[in-house]
């Protein structure tokens, strides 16, 4: 066996040459971008040859569909599954978002994609919704009389401090925060915030 036919550490190129493209795209178009990032730039960076990426995969556009399938198949689950936190206090965290954090990559895969057709577009779709969701399933927890729309704003909410922080290279994550729990007090009954409270003071 050849150098030429070893891939990074001595292994055959073929071996877990799926998993170095991936690995690949997932830095470099989190870095630069999915439409600065070519195909030929991918394989070096993976350390395969252009014939085995496409054995993989057909195109670029298969690659970014399972690139954006990758990132959090469970949906935040550092917020959502927390059972330390209230369903209150679990909303709020979804905003506990540090400001160096990357721009959501469905966020920007869409807007660079341009194309709803795309598989990754679909993906985007997806997560969003399901964002959505577990935000409303969380809202409902809590108490909120309307737990879909408390949802939605919600997930307009982070979605929008995470474009603003992006563009404005400025922390908008605690303007947000502050924004939701105006949302989320108005939300529910006080009844149920008398509850939460309650919950918060012997906690």
């Amino acid at each position: 066996m050849t150098e030429l036919e070893k891939g990074p550490t001595g292994r055959r190129r073929g071996r877990g040459a799926r998993e170095r493209i991936i690995s690949a795209s997932q830095q470099l178009f989190r870095e630069q971008g999915i439409n600065r990032t070519g195909m030929d730039q991918l394989c070096a960076a993976a350390q395969v040859s252009k014939r085995t990426a496409y054995q993989h995969f057909t195109g670029k556009d298969e690659l970014v569909a399972e690139y954006l399938r990758r990132f959090d198949p469970s949906v935040l689950p550092g917020v959502f599954d927390r059972t330390d936190l209230t369903p209150y206090e679990r909303l709020l965290a979804a905003f506990d978002i540090p400001p160096t954090t990357p721009l959501c990559p469905y966020i920007a895969a869409a807007v660079e994609l341009h194309d709803p057709q795309h598989p990754a577009s679909q993906y985007a779709r997806d997560y969003k919704e399901a964002v959505a969701a577990r935000l409303a399933d969380t809202a409902r927890e809590a108490g909120a009389a309307n737990p879909e729309q408390l949802g939605e704003q919600l997930a307009l909410l982070i979605d929008g401090a995470a474009a603003r922080t992006r563009v404005l290279n400025a922390d908008a994550f605690p303007t947000a925060a502050a924004i939701a729990a105006v949302l989320i007090d108005n939300a529910i009954p006080a009844t149920a915030s008398d509850d939460r409270r309650r919950e918060e003071v012997s906690s």
